[in-house]
């Protein structure tokens, strides 16, 4: 760009608040939790910052961005030094999982597009098998369509190295994703979604029988980093424990979903704990995915304490 530094800098702030929300969206698929999709793209902005005087213009911004925020992702990944070799469900292991809330898109300019690129969890989690450089090519090329030659240029390698990541990557998913490509795609609330949870979010009150009956036989709660809670009788029992709970009813990844809050004997206030994804099937529970840790309640703009 040619443009004086004060103009580069009003055009780099325009076109990012743009971009943002869907910048986030990507690093959400790319990280798989709120909190880390934060920090990659507040650090996207600042290398963007950084290298601002050098966008020539062959690309769109909005391209460029994306490129920025791949490779912070993959930078990440590096600083770490190691990677961990999921074994099973990693909605069941990994605590690097976390919901994505719906209200994020409420406000934003380019809701249309940022909701289509929100996923369904499974998808999320089955994003989780891939290594990062596989998973970075797989989003940019099946997600977003970009062609093989613009990821090689992303990633700064060869062509033929991003078919081999794609190959590999697709060969994963297709033991692990859903196979029908529409399923990928957030999934749309429904009214009785909306019941179910509201009957859900009031039935710890009513003791084990009230929240037995919201429940498909074969349920299955989640919550990593404890093991699950599998059948309608351990989960009845588990989720009908005599504890003093606050809850919020809410959305996230499309799903209807509550966010917790604990209040531990001697306590002088409420704790934020967890949120509860919920996938309802034939008007019963057939899963909730727990996330466990007052950074996946912040995701939603909550507060970490509560008073009484």
């Amino acid at each position: 760009m040619s443009d004086s530094p004060d103009e580069q800098a009003v055009w780099l702030q325009r076109a990012f608040d743009e971009h943002r929300r869907e910048l986030h969206v990507h690093c959400y698929r790319l990280a798989g939790n709120v909190t880390d999709a934060d920090d990659l793209v507040q650090e996207t902005f600042l290398r963007a910052w950084r290298a601002r005087d050098r966008f020539e213009g062959r690309a769109s911004a909005r391209t460029w961005f994306y490129r920025i925020a791949t490779n912070v992702f993959l930078d990440s990944r590096k600083a770490v030094g190691h990677r961990t070799v999921p074994y099973g469900d990693p909605l069941e292991w990994s605590t690097e999982l976390g919901p994505y809330p719906d209200a994020l898109l409420a406000d934003d300019p380019q809701t249309g597009l940022a909701a289509r690129e929100t996923v369904e969890l499974a998808v999320i989690a089955a994003l989780m098998y891939l290594p990062p450089r596989q998973r970075a090519a797989f989003v940019l090329r099946d997600v977003y369509g970009w062609t093989p030659q613009e990821i090689a240029a992303a990633l700064d390698t060869a062509v033929a190295a991003v078919n081999s990541l794609l190959q590999r990557a697709r060969h994963t998913l297709r033991r692990r994703a859903p196979s029908d490509p529409k399923d990928w795609r957030r999934p749309q609330l429904t009214s009785e979604d909306e019941e179910i949870l509201r009957r859900y979010a009031n039935a710890n009150a009513k003791g084990p029988e009230t929240i037995r009956a919201l429940l498909a036989e074969d349920v299955r709660i989640t919550m990593p980093p404890e093991p699950p809670v599998i059948g309608i009788d351990a989960a009845a029992e588990f989720l009908g424990r005599p504890l003093d709970w606050r809850t919020f009813p809410t959305s996230a990844n499309g799903r209807p979903a509550l966010i917790n809050y604990l209040r531990r004997p001697g306590s002088p206030h409420y704790e934020a704990l967890v949120v509860d994804v919920l996938r309802i099937e034939n008007g019963k529970i057939v899963e909730s995915n727990a996330f466990i840790g007052a950074r996946h309640v912040a995701a939603f703009s909550m507060p970490a304490t509560l008073e009484p």
